[in-house]
Formats: C-alpha cells, sequence, structure tokens
C-alpha cells in the first residue's frame, strides 16, 4: 500500500445483518488507514412492501448495535461514514427512522459529527410532470404504462442517486453521510471518487464491496471486507482470516445479480467489465484491473414507488395422511371451488385465494421437475382481497372447510390440517406492489442534501 492507496472498508451486505467486531477492528490494526467506512442498508430483494408501508427491512435493536460499533470506531478518527439506501428503502420514513439511531449513539458516547441527509424522494406532482414530459419509461418491457391514476396511488416515490450528491457531501466535510435510496455501489464510488481515483475501478469496486463478504469463501454478507483503490487497480481481502478471496470468488461476485455478464448499467453510467483481470496477489487477497467507465450521454434514474393493492391473511398447517397428501391439489381445487360456491353474492375479482404446499412443489410448483418423496408436507394458504374483513372471512372459510373436507378413502371424520399455533389465521396487513419501477431521465441533481 503506498501513500495515494484508497482504503474502504464494507463491515456487511446490509446494516443490520450483524457482523464480528473482531473482523471489523482488523482494518484499523497497525494503525492502518482506513478512508471510508461504507454500509449498504436497503434491498428491493423482499418486495414492495417496505417501501410502501414504511418500514426498516431490518430491526432497530440490529441497525443500532452495527452503526454503534461503526460510529464509535469512524467518528473519533475522523472516517467518513457512508451508509446507502437508509431504512432499507431510503424514502423519508427510513430515512428519519435510521436518523434517530444516529443521534441517540452519538449522544449516549458524547460525541459530535457533521451529518448530511440526501434525501432521495419524489413528490408524486413531480413523477406525473416528468411523464407528461416523456422523460419516464419502464425499466423492462412488461412493466406496464404509467398513469396519473397509478402515481397518486403510489406513496414513498424515491430514486437510486448516483455517486455525485454523495461526492458533493464528503466535499462539504460531513462525517456521516446518510444516503436516501441509492444505487448499491455508488456510497462506496464516491469515496474512491473523492480521492482522486479512477471512476471506472471505483464503481466496480464498490460493487464487489456493496454485500460485504459475500466475494469470499465461504462467502457471507455478515462479515467484513475491505477495498484498496491503487493507480491502476484494486485489491479486496476479507478482514476474517477464515474467509479468503480467489480471482474465482471475486469474479463470480462480479456477474452477481446483473441482467450482463460485463456491462453493468446505474445512474448516469455504464460499467464496461469485458477486459477485467483478477489475479491472486496474496493469501486471500485478489486484485482487478482493466474496470472501464463509458460515457453516458444521457442521465437516467431508476424510480422506486410502491402502492396498496389489496390485504392478505395466511394460514400454515401440516399434513400427514398420505391419502390426502398424495391427492393434496385436487382436493385444494375442490376446497376453494366449495368455498366459492358459498361466496357467490361476493365477485371473484375482489379475491383470490392461494395454496403453497412445502415439500411438495411448493417453492419450483408445476416447474418442479423431481418427484416428490416424503410422508408429510407444510401448507400455508393466503386470501388476499380487497379489503381485510373480506380476506379475514373467505381465509376462515377456506381453512374450515379445507380441516373438515370429506376426501374419498379418508380414515377419519375430521382434522386433516395440523395447526403449529392458534389462533391459525394469521391477519397480514395490506399488500403492496411496485407501481413505479421506470427509469428517468434528468439533466441536473434533483437530490437535496441537508446539513445537521
Amino acid at each position: 500500500m503506498t501513500s495515494s492507496d484508497v482504503r474502504i472498508v464494507s463491515p456487511c451486505g446490509i446494516l443490520g445483518y450483524g457482523f464480528p467486531e473482531e473482523s471489523f477492528n482488523r482494518a484499523f490494526e497497525y494503525n492502518q488507514k482506513v478512508h471510508g467506512i461504507v454500509v449498504d442498508a436497503g434491498s428491493t430483494d423482499a418486495g414492495p412492501h417496505k417501501l410502501g408501508a414504511g418500514v426498516a427491512i431490518v430491526s432497530r435493536r440490529a441497525t443500532k448495535k452495527d452503526l454503534d460499533i461503526i460510529i464509535k470506531k469512524g467518528v473519533p478518527r475522523d472516517i467518513p461514514i457512508v451508509i446507502g439506501s437508509a431504512g432499507g428503502a431510503g424514502a423519508k420514513p427510513h430515512m428519519e427512522w435510521t436518523l434517530d439511531i444516529i443521534k441517540e449513539i452519538l449522544d449516549e458516547r458524547s460525541l459530535n459529527a457533521r451529518i448530511a441527509v440526501i434525501w432521495s424522494d419524489f413528490t408524486q406532482e413531480e413523477i406525473i410532470k416528468a411523464n407528461h414530459e416523456g422523460r419516464i419509461n419502464p425499466l423492462t418491457p412488461n412493466i406496464p404504462a404509467l398513469t396519473d391514476e397509478v402515481i397518486q396511488e403510489t406513496n414513498n416515490i424515491v430514486a437510486q442517486m448516483g455517486h455525485e450528491p454523495i461526492l458533493e457531501a464528503l466535499e462539504n466535510g460531513a462525517d456521516i453521510v446518510v444516503c436516501g435510496r441509492a444505487y448499491d455501489p455508488s456510497p462506496f464510488a464516491a469515496v474512491g471518487i473523492y480521492h482522486g481515483k479512477d471512476p471506472g475501478l471505483a464503481y466496480h469496486l464498490g460493487k464487489i464491496l456493496e454485500c460485504g463478504a459475500l466475494c469470499a469463501e465461504p462467502g457471507t454478507t455478515k462479515d467484513c471486507i475491505v477495498g484498496t483503490l491503487k493507480e491502476d487497480s484494486f485489491t479486496v481481502q476479507s478482514l476474517n482470516p477464515i474467509r479468503k478471496c480467489s480471482p474465482i470468488s471475486v469474479s463470480a461476485h462480479t456477474f452477481y445479480e446483473k441482467e450482463h455478464p460485463y456491462i453493468l448499467h446505474g445512474p448516469g453510467i455504464i460499467l464496461d467489465l469485458s477486459q477485467c483481470e483478477f489475479i491472486q496477489v496474496g493469501d486471500g487477497v485478489v486484485e482487478v484491473k482493466n474496470s472501464k467507465l463509458l460515457k453516458n450521454d444521457q442521465y437516467f434514474i431508476k424510480l422506486e414507488g410502491a402502492r396498496k393493492v389489496a390485504y392478505r391473511t395466511f394460514v400454515i398447517a401440516g399434513v400427514r395422511d398420505p391419502i390426502l397428501v398424495e391427492k393434496i391439489e385436487d382436493i385444494e381445487e375442490l376446497v376453494v371451488e366449495q368455498v366459492r360456491d358459498y361466496y357467490e353474492d361476493i365477485p371473484e375479482e375482489d379475491y383470490s385465494i392461494h395454496f403453497y404446499n412445502y415439500g411438495k412443489n411448493g417453492v419450483l410448483g408445476s416447474k418442479e421437475c423431481a418427484p416428490f418423496q416424503g410422508h408429510e408436507i407444510g401448507v400455508m394458504f393466503e386470501v388476499v382481497a380487497k379489503t381485510q374483513e373480506l380476506a379475514n372471512s373467505i381465509c376462515s372459510s377456506v381453512r374450515s372447510t379445507f380441516l373438515h373436507y370429506g376426501y374419498e378413502n379418508r380414515k377419519s371424520t375430521a382434522g386433516n390440517l395440523a395447526f403449529p399455533f392458534a389462533p391459525s389465521d394469521v391477519e397480514f396487513g395490506p399488500v403492496y406492489e411496485f407501481s413505479l419501477y421506470h427509469l428517468m431521465e434528468i439533466t441536473e441533481n434533483p437530490f437535496v442534501i441537508e446539513y445537521l
């Protein structure tokens, strides 16, 4: 490592997932310089509920535990801390939730920090205007056309920011940067670009670091990794000696979550990884070269928004009768038919009934190619309806009908289902869908920075 090298520590794949403090502390051994502690906090992997409901992706307790380790190490050493997609989805409720935890930790540890808050929220009126101007397009062809009505029904609209507003916050002396929804590699790239490093290398390193030690073997999001940006390359190394980075593990992670093997699109950037080299340069240390950032004449940001479309109630039960297990799908169809007959006064489009037979095609469904082998299965059935009362009512009837359904050759007179707990019916609440999953063209920075 030379004096111009830039070291960035990624504690874990998502803030609140947890990581060994001893791994994290190894980054600071022998007074090694750390230029940034960066952690991603968000994901759409769990679907639209967190964004639509405005709730966090992980617990407050776990988030505070992780942040406490990070803040007590970073703030006294004047190491910038950058949090991407705060709270899981990066909307205003998630940001406020995260800021409350940060302020609590600073107060408890008697620390002072200049906090930059980068909001990524958009109003419905802003999105309607941009849509009318023809600046919004679906991310993929199968996404329905965007209408004013859909936008009006969508709450917590956010957009993924690039590195530019984060870079601005660092240039203005922020100790802690709390980002709204961010393109996952951007917070990492911003630190490298701030120190004058090649943007292509900085973005590729961000792509590797944002999942914590998932690029190591054995891989995990719950451990720490360090990346070092050099003049014409970068290196990655696990901070836990039980994990090792190899050219295969790091190159494999380069392919992770990408639609194209070596082209990666982000806000205002196109990353070309077609000429990359992955070289083992030490025990568990991999060097990467030739990551290139291509010029992009248009600047697009990805919009995300969720709207409430229904309510859900579900039941989990076990089935061990071999006769019922053998013909479970047929009996479930008969149960649905009987319930629909009973509620013939309710339009069928007002609700839907779904079965998931775990242990028998519960994951792949009709695409399962392996023959069923087993003596018991877990059955989960759900009802999704226009109102919670309707979902509760239909689900109750499905449960009672299924529980007592008299199928052919049944030996007992009742008790087809074994319930693990009571009450058996779980009122889930609102169901959300991604109503905004689009690209919006911009010509100027729309992200607002507030300093606290």
